[in-house]
């Protein structure tokens, strides 16, 4: 057994955690609402988020050089504002709520999420101070909450002007403000412990390495193809995550 979990649970996660980098790595979102659902049923929604901000964090490290060139800097920082105030009170929500409420709701909004992304729709109003503050803190919450944080973002982003590889850069780096403001919180909430270590030492390397297969993906498979695989996946997860089945 790893920090409490038999083999099995362990290599289930593995497996989840490998795939859902290969999404974060390519298109810079993705790996929560693939990751979450099912680490949720395996093993709790406080435990899978914790070890997600962990491996996560420290797994899209190399993404960062190239977010920090071409992110629009003004934008990322507006939206991190709203962020800031939000990701403690969607700590609090995964701290206090029970277990199987909190994962109906993970999967029900992740659900709505993809559903969102996957529809096309995205925000044509021009950009506004208000409204990158706003999105900042919905994405905040559901970051603090199961971090889950990055699609309200991308949807926002996307319904801009801007290329492809600069909403990848703002994305990236919003998330990775996002990951220490969530770190400081649920480190403030007791959801830091040494089973969560454990269990993120084991997974995190192939996290990684699925990242890192994602990113030199980019930019040479079809991005239609595939998001509209990342998107079956995403919405098969939190199916299979609802507590239907556990």
């Amino acid at each position: 057994m790893i920090a409490g979990q038999p083999w099995p649970t362990v290599a289930f996660l593995i497996a989840v955690a490998s795939i859902a980098g290969l999404a974060r790595g390519f298109s810079g979102f993705g790996s929560a609402l693939i990751f979450i659902p099912l680490g949720s049923a395996a093993v709790g929604p406080a435990l899978a988020s914790a070890v997600l901000l962990a491996i996560d964090g420290i797994g899209t490290t190399p993404m960062l050089p190239a977010a920090w060139r071409e992110a629009d800097w003004r934008a990322v920082l507006t939206m991190s504002a709203g962020a800031i105030v939000a990701v403690p009170i969607g700590t609090a929500t995964l701290a206090w709520i029970d277990a199987g409420t909190l994962r109906w709701g993970i999967c029900s909004a992740i659900l709505l999420l993809v559903m969102l992304l996957a529809s096309g729709w995205r925000y044509r109003g021009q950009p506004s101070t208000a409204a990158t503050v706003g999105v900042g803190l919905v994405s905040g919450f559901l970051t603090g909450t199961a971090q889950i944080g990055g699609a309200p973002a991308i949807a926002y982003w996307l319904g801009g002007q801007s290329p492809a590889r600069n909403v990848r850069a703002n994305l990236v780096l919003f998330l990775a403000f996002s990951t220490v403001y969530a770190a400081v919180a649920y480190a403030v909430s007791g959801l830091f412990d040494w089973p969560m270590v454990l269990l993120s030492l084991a997974i995190g390397p192939f996290y990684v390495a699925g990242t890192l297969l994602g990113m030199r993906m980019f930019g040479l498979a079809s991005q239609q193809t595939f998001r509209r695989i990342c998107y079956a996946m995403i919405l098969l997860a939190a199916i299979l995550g609802l507590p239907l089945f556990r």
